[in-house]
């Protein structure tokens, strides 16, 4: 079944949360160990999911996971303990079946020290994990209630 869906380029759906850096999450030197970002885009996506009511219980509710297949980041400055961090989390609307969140994360002084990207795909949470090659519907219904497709 093909689905008419067009995406409103304009419409940024996204949601601010903020982490203080933990004196675990940081290296010998002080600062922020490069792959405590990673845990970082998953507090804000997880801060973003509960917000929109899009979270990874909604989606078991509906008998999907939603594993990461690829991630990246680039680092521009160090976040260094106690500092607090805030998490720009913003979803891309995208037409295949999958979710795309960018990230962006500022220091106290408002610097952005590192950006990253993150997509998941829909997986059958139910049986045997079967990749989803289509749009599930409770999604296509978030994504009529968020806004992100025209009527």
């Amino acid at each position: 079944m093909k689905r008419k869906m067009q995406s409103k380029n304009n419409k940024e759906i996204s949601f601010i949360s903020q982490v203080r850096v933990r004196f675990v999450e940081t290296d010998p030197l002080g600062i922020v160990w490069h792959g405590n970002y990673i845990q970082y885009f998953e507090d804000g996506r997880e801060a973003f999911g509960r917000h929109h009511g899009i979270s990874y219980l909604n989606q078991k509710d509906f008998g999907y996971a939603t594993p990461i297949v690829k991630s990246s980041s680039e680092h521009k400055l160090p976040l260094r303990y106690g500092d607090v961090a805030t998490i720009k989390t913003i979803y891309v609307d995208s037409r295949a079946a999958k979710m795309i969140f960018r990230y962006e994360i500022f220091n106290q002084e408002n610097q952005l020290v590192c950006t990253g990207e993150t997509v998941q795909v829909f997986v059958d949470h139910t049986g045997q994990g079967e990749l989803s090659l289509t749009i599930p519907d409770f999604f296509m219904e978030w994504k009529q209630k968020v806004g992100l497709l025209d009527d």
